[in-house]
């Protein structure tokens, strides 16, 4: 018969006049190094103990103390795009990742998914013979693509990993999670009340993976990708934890702010005469702060170091169990952030982050009064912009900016086998793009031209192996690009030129500064007055970076592309009426029905008996969020606006067999009315004050309440006891005007 394949042996007649012939199965060598990225997220430059911090960080000083600190290391300004280069060593716009995964613009930099024709790290040493793992956060997704109806083309487990544990979405509940395990959904293995918190659960999963894979192949490497949702919004961590950190920064900002600084100066981390940035705009003098602000920052910082610090322990974890196998020593461990601390808590700080998202300022004087819940599974915490730029000290700005402190965080390698020089700086100017060309290199690897048939873009990032065993190598990056959301950077050969774009204005109305970086790290000296020819030649090479690297067009929108994309051939169809029939898997936030800032209606059709209740819709969390229910043969709706409930019950009965139940919703400009309806009746009503236009984070669940409970009048799931046939949405056409004016005031905000 024809052979389709490869074969290599002899089919005679008989087996006597026939040879044998085995594959050989692709293997990396004896003595290929395991290789494990360990990524963190919204953490900036200062964080670390190691470089500069007091909060505690034991086990990743360790790392730092036996490999090499990155001092001069770059990233993308937010989440999904620095992820995407990291993955695959090109620059995000080539790849399709503009912005978050959230969003699909219609242009070639924003698909919202890495190309195909930019294989991932992991495909690439899979086919090498590496086992491949990654845990944690991914956000490199479409989300409307993140349903158990998928489809799957980019979930971890087809862009090259053998398995996955984690979420989909750019953050969740420490606490609560929506965990994703392999191509499918699950419940998280424990509860709060027996000790569940995300960190530990993917840390014992990555050793669980490990486990399996070197127990029965031992001799097979092993590549681990594992994100935390740490340190993102809602910093949470277990009551220990926060304990731990109670007074550890009554002295405010400004001081801790100048003491991470001054430890960063002893450590040799900056170049000699590095200034410390001036204040951001909008943050206050601590001594200038009422007492409740400061009592609010301390707790929100607290709460942060405690998450910090409790991940940190996980990591401990993790290379213990390494070291236990035997194979810590020669495992090339890579440690980053994604970008630089957070400005989503806003001037004072957030008891409900969501609240940002919603432009509601939540003012200290009521956030106080739960200060205790801060930290806890009942908040979901971010801190103010005074700590977040103590965080990211000595830089000025923060994340979403192409200013230092957007982009300019640590890097730690560790790999005991190969680097000599441990506890070693690295100077060299570096990109997030340069970390895969490095593990290539230094596993004598070369990325295929071509990959599943698809031509392949060339790996454009430079590889750092260099500066392993050369402490004192001029740097080969001699140019990078930055941009995000308008926000643009050029960096060359020691010069960088940044403009801070205001959303809505002409981009050639943008004023570019020019700094000297490789004497002024921390941008304090505008050189572009002085040397508008200098300027203007590296405004030019931006242009240049920009066209070859798929920058183009220039695109300032950001928060407004969440929500649907009402059209044929997607989660939202154009007629905008959902119906969904349990039991179904919960849904991501962004491929449900969008409810958020509209007029929607909610019917749905159940049989019961007397006594039986439950769910049966429910989105969101104990935090925010809404969910319709019947509870003692009542129909019952709570909308709850960040720990405010608005609850309605019908005033008559559900009834005993087939009913059609119900809620009908109705904007009207901020506030809203929603009315509960029994087989066409209505029979009770309540004013909504304030319409969220962005609920949570966490999405919904049809039957049942998924995570934490939204509604304080039942615990935990509060499944469906009847039977549920089926539950309509249907969304209104359009939305509010004042909505979309306090959406773009909010996304003018949110930038600055």
């Amino acid at each position: 018969m024809r052979q389709y394949g490869q074969y290599e042996g002899k089919i005679g007649r008989y087996l006597a006049d026939s040879e044998p012939w085995w594959p050989t199965p692709a293997h990396p060598g004896d003595d290929a190094p395991n290789v494990v990225i360990i990524l963190f997220d919204d953490l900036g430059f200062s964080h670390f103990g190691c470089f500069g911090s007091t909060i505690e960080t034991p086990n990743i000083d360790a790392l730092a103390a036996r490999g090499l600190r990155f001092t001069n290391f770059h990233v993308t300004p937010v989440c999904s795009p620095t992820r995407a280069a990291l993955l695959t060593g090109r620059n995000h716009h080539s790849v399709g990742m503009r912005s978050i995964s959230n969003f699909i613009t219609g242009f070639p930099h924003m698909t919202g998914h890495i190309s195909n024709h930019a294989a991932t790290v992991a495909e690439v040493l899979r086919d090498e013979g590496y086992t491949t793992f990654a845990l944690g956060k991914w956000h490199l997704t479409p989300m409307e693509r993140a349903s158990a109806a998928g489809p799957y083309d980019q979930w971890p487990l087809q862009r090259g990993f053998d398995r996955y544990y984690g979420f989909l979405d750019g953050e969740t509940d420490q606490f609560h999670p929506e965990l994703t395990y392999d191509n499918h959904m699950i419940e998280p293995p424990r509860t709060v009340e027996e000790g569940y918190h995300l960190s530990e659960d993917l840390v014992d999963k990555a050793i669980e993976f490990v486990h399996d894979s070197k127990s029965i192949r031992p001799d097979r490497p092993f590549f681990t990708y594992l994100a935390f949702g740490a340190t993102h919004a809602p910093h949470q961590s277990p009551p220990e934890y926060l304990a731990k950190y109670r007074g550890r920064f009554d002295e405010g900002w400004d001081v801790i702010r100048e003491r991470w600084f001054a430890n960063q100066q002893a450590m040799g981390l900056l170049p000699e005469g590095t200034q410390l940035a001036p204040r951001n705009p909008g943050v206050e003098p601590w001594e200038d702060l009422p007492d409740n602000q400061q009592r609010l920052a301390i707790r929100l910082q607290e709460a942060y170091a405690a998450f910090l610090d409790h991940t940190d322990a996980q990591i401990g974890r993790f290379m213990d169990a390494l070291e236990a196998l035997g194979e810590l020593d020669n495992t090339l461990v890579i440690l980053l952030s994604d970008n630089g601390a957070s400005q989503e808590g806003g001037p004072f700080g957030v008891m409900h982050e969501m609240k940002f998202f919603n432009f509601l300022i939540e003012t200290p004087d009521e956030a106080i009064q739960r200060i205790d819940d801060i930290g806890g599974p009942h908040s979901h915490a971010n801190y103010p912009w005074g700590w977040a730029q103590a965080g990211n000290a000595p830089f000025k700005y923060y994340k979403q900016n192409t200013h230092e402190g957007g982009v300019h965080v640590p890097l730690i390698m560790h790999w005991p086998a190969r680097i000599t020089d441990g506890g070693g700086l690295r100077d060299q100017f570096h990109h997030v793009n340069d970390v895969v060309p490095t593990i290539y290199e230094l596993l004598d690897v070369t990325p295929p031209a071509t990959f599943r048939g698809l031509e392949q873009m060339p790996v454009t990032g430079t590889s750092m192996a260099y500066t392993l065993d050369d402490a004192a190598a001029e740097s080969r990056k001699t140019v990078q690009y930055f941009e995000m959301h308008g926000h643009r950077g050029i960096y060359h050969e020691g010069w960088k030129a940044v403009t801070k774009h205001d959303p809505g204005t002409p981009f050639d109305d943008d004023r570019w500064e020019l700094y000297h970086v490789a004497e002024d790290r921390s941008e304090c000296n505008d050189l572009a007055a002085a040397m508008p020819d200098k300027l203007a030649e590296m405004i030019a090479i931006w242009w240049r970076e920009a066209e070859e690297h798929g920058v183009l067009p220039l695109d300032d929108r950001g928060i407004e592309l969440f929500g649907a994309r009402f059209r044929e051939h997607s989660p939202h169809p154009v007629d905008r009426v959902y119906r969904y029939r349990p039991p179904m898997a919960p849904m991501p936030a962004q491929a449900s029905a969008p409810i958020g800032g509209r007029s929607w209606d909610l019917e749905a059709s159940i049989t019961r008996e007397s006594g039986q209740g439950g769910v049966l819709y429910a989105s969101g969390t104990e935090n925010s969020g809404f969910s319709v229910f019947v509870q003692r043969d009542r129909l019952v709706f709570d909308y709850n606006c960040f720990g405010d409930h608005h609850v309605v019950e019908s005033s008559i009965p559900v009834p005993v067999g087939a009913s059609t139940v119900g809620v009908r919703f109705r904007r009207i400009k901020r506030d809203g009315i929603a009315t509960v309806v029994v087989d066409g009746t209505e029979c009770g009503t309540v004013e909504i004050p304030f319409v969220m236009n962005v609920i949570s984070s966490i999405g919904p669940s049809v039957g049942y309440d998924h995570g934490s409970p939204v509604s304080d009048h039942y615990d935990d799931e509060f499944a469906f006891e009847g039977g549920l046939d089926l539950v309509e949405i249907r969304i209104a056409h359009g939305r509010d005007h004042e909505g979309l004016a306090e959406s773009e005031a909010l996304e003018a905000w949110a930038r600055q």
